[in-house]
């Protein structure tokens, strides 16, 4: 939804001000929600407001352009402690009408340069906004971690595997010397084996899980990252109907019973607003 914005530029009057949005939620269940104590606006000085048009409305507040345009928000992004406040600022406030209602939520750093466009958005993307918050409604996000013990994993690694159980059972039935060179030849597949096995369990993870979730997608693991869980292999995201949350965290609970003993372990996060589905 970012781009749908009006560009901020760096010939924009930077002494105005330009209207930040959160998310975008249906006009009456938004302003109920509105009516009750709201968290902080994403600064000090404003007060988050709705923006309505076609029975939509867009949850906003006004930020100085002197801050927010396009060259002074570059450079404040690079300042990790004011987008740090900013961006935990952002987050409330979705997370606030997204527990109680279906939001698009928006990403951190959407701003209009004025309120017209902000209707005019609305306007113009209303079908569109509309089906997202249909098929969003009454769910929430959920993230799954995949990580890998890789000791573990190796020491399971010649029981998981169909072709190293098969080179084990050869080297119990042979000769002593040839048993000694499938050892060697068992013992260099294993790394590679494990691997393989690892992207197998992956793939079951995502199929169990999925199947008790209404939507699912595969996120990029853009690192490598270490902690006392193991190595981070794989991450996911689920849409979970708020009604069906038990039969999903159940079936990720078994997975992660089942999967601790060969090293390969889950972490549940959530809930979140519906980022990677409200596309």
């Amino acid at each position: 939804m970012t781009n749908d914005a009006q560009p901020v530029n760096k010939k924009t009057d930077q002494s105005g001000t330009g209207v930040y949005v959160y998310c975008i939620a249906e006009s009456a269940p938004a302003t109920s929600i509105a009516s009750e104590p709201l968290p902080p606006a994403i600064e000090d000085d404003a007060a988050v407001e709705l923006i309505s048009d076609q029975g939509l409305a867009a949850v906003a507040s006004h930020v100085p352009l002197s801050m927010y345009g396009e060259e002074t928000l570059e450079e404040n992004l690079n300042d990790a402690t004011w987008t740090a406040i900013r961006a935990m600022r952002h987050e409330r406030i979705v997370e606030h009408f997204a527990r109680r209602t279906g939001v698009v939520p928006l990403r951190f750093g959407t701003i209009y340069l004025a309120r017209e466009g902000v209707e005019r958005m609305l306007s113009e993307k209303g079908g569109e906004l509309r089906e997202i918050i249909q098929r969003i409604g009454g769910s929430e996000e959920w993230g799954l971690n995949v990580f890998s013990d890789r000791d573990k994993l190796l020491d399971a690694v010649t029981e998981l595997s169909p072709r190293l159980r098969d080179l084990v059972t050869q080297a119990k039935s042979t000769s002593p010397g040839q048993a000694y060179l499938l050892q060697k030849k068992i013992e260099g597949l294993r790394t590679d084996e494990a691997r393989l096995e690892l992207t197998r369990l992956i793939d079951e993870i995502e199929v169990r899980v999925a199947k008790k979730a209404k939507a699912g997608k595969r996120l990029r693991v853009l690192k490598v990252e270490a902690t006392e869980s193991g190595e981070l292999k794989a991450k996911f995201a689920f849409l979970v109907e708020r009604t069906n949350f038990d039969d999903f965290r159940d079936e990720a609970e078994k997975i992660a019973k089942e999967f601790d003993k060969i090293g390969v372990r889950l972490e549940l996060t959530g809930p979140w607003p519906t980022y990677n589905f409200a596309s």
